[in-house]
């Protein structure tokens, strides 16, 4: 069988992170779009809704922060552009937070309309359970065959279970995993939510179950992975639901609030930063200073996103459509494109002065976002794109 060489060693089994340290294990993590409508691209711009955009703007930052990922593997240390890739992969990492949010806020909104439990989770495996099962194996093969993990990988039963019990097939199919946890615990929320709690309110609940959470796992449950768990995305998914719950009044909130809202996140930024930045250099940090700064600084953003996805609706233009028709494929966007950076970094490793490094990575960029949408398009109503990816 014939293997391809990746740059890197084979794949290091995972450790456990420090005690309380997990939000960000993964340097290179990524997300799931949450629930996708239908495509429809005989749709003029205006039937675009603010939901695509979200997902749009969302998987540009996920495709960037994966390849800014890369591009630190080949950048020279020390130097003025090694440490622009190290802010630019820190302040991109807010899509785990982002996605996690949108899914609790576009599911709590349908169930508040009519919650049917046997048709919920009956499509909740259809489209989260089978994909991530699928794919999961996809990568497993994939990553035997480039050899990055040995072929005992796929007839070791300790190995599957692991990778699937953990969402480690590869490094960002933990998040489907965390993606169908969601849709158990949205339920639950369904009493909270028909209360319509403010957003501020639902900000103060949802940080005070982050903190539970954070304490009991340090103290009783010690999980091995947290973050390939709901529960470590608890505020965002309080903060989805309540905007959820008042998805018609959150364009005038935005609108009342974003200048509070855009100030706040900055303050949390500049005070998130500087721990980011010494956890990626392997610098001591305090594990509980960092999760919080980072459950701040990513829910933040979440909400502003969404706001300025609600600002973008009342703009036209070609770039509006293909942000969002890059939103509605953005599913098979996530799925893809690790595949691609990675075939690319094989292909050609990204070397040079600092303008051709800087033009290949934006180069590897342009491909793995590009490739998986163009699949996507000519895939789209058939049987096949709903076998490979649930719809």
């Amino acid at each position: 069988m014939t293997q391809i060489r990746f740059p890197l060693p084979a794949e290091p089994e995972p450790q456990r992170p420090p005690d309380g340290l997990e939000f960000d294990f993964d340097l290179e993590e990524l997300t799931p779009p949450s629930e996708a409508e239908p495509v429809d691209l005989h749709a003029g711009p205006s039937k675009l809704t603010a939901i695509d955009l979200f997902r749009g703007l969302t998987i540009l930052e996920v495709v960037a922060h994966h390849t800014s990922g890369l591009a630190l593997r080949y950048a020279v240390p020390d130097t003025t552009s090694f440490l622009l890739l190290q802010l630019i992969n820190r302040t991109l990492h807010f899509a785990v937070p982002a996605f996690v949010f949108l899914s609790a806020m576009v599911l709590t909104r349908s169930l508040l309309k009519n919650f049917r439990p046997g048709r919920y989770f009956f499509r909740r495996v259809t489209r989260g359970a089978w994909p991530y099962l699928l794919w999961s194996g996809l990568y497993i093969a994939w990553y035997v065959w480039t050899g990055q993990r040995p072929p005992e990988t796929l007839t070791d039963p300790d190995k599957w279970l692991f990778y699937l019990q953990y969402g480690k097939a590869s490094y960002h199919l933990y998040f489907l995993l965390v993606a169908l946890e969601v849709y158990l615990v949205i339920p639950l929320l369904l009493p909270l939510a028909r209360r319509r709690p403010p957003i501020v309110l639902a900000l103060l609940i949802g940080a005070a179950l982050q903190l539970g959470v954070y304490v009991l796992n340090r103290e009783v449950l010690r999980l091995p992975f947290p973050a390939s768990t709901v529960l470590w995305y608890m505020l965002p998914v309080t903060v989805g639901a309540a905007v959820g719950a008042r998805l018609d009044e959150f364009p005038a909130w935005w609108r009342r609030n974003r200048v509070f809202l855009i100030a706040g996140a900055a303050l949390v930024y500049a005070l998130y930063l500087p721990q980011a930045l010494a956890y990626v250099r392997g610098e001591p940090v305090v594990p509980m200073v960092y999760s919080g700064l980072s459950w701040a600084y990513t829910t933040l953003m979440a909400l502003i996103v969404l706001g300025v996805a609600y600002s973008l609706q009342r703009f036209a233009g070609a770039w509006r459509m293909a942000l969002g028709i890059t939103g509605m494929f953005s599913l098979q966007i996530y799925l893809i494109h690790p595949a691609i950076l990675q075939t690319l970094e094989t292909m050609h490793a990204p070397g040079g002065d600092p303008l051709v490094f800087a033009l290949t990575i934006l180069g590897y960029f342009l491909v793995s976002l590009l490739l998986p949408g163009i699949l996507a398009l000519l895939l789209v109503e058939t049987r096949l794109s709903k076998l490979l990816f649930g719809r």
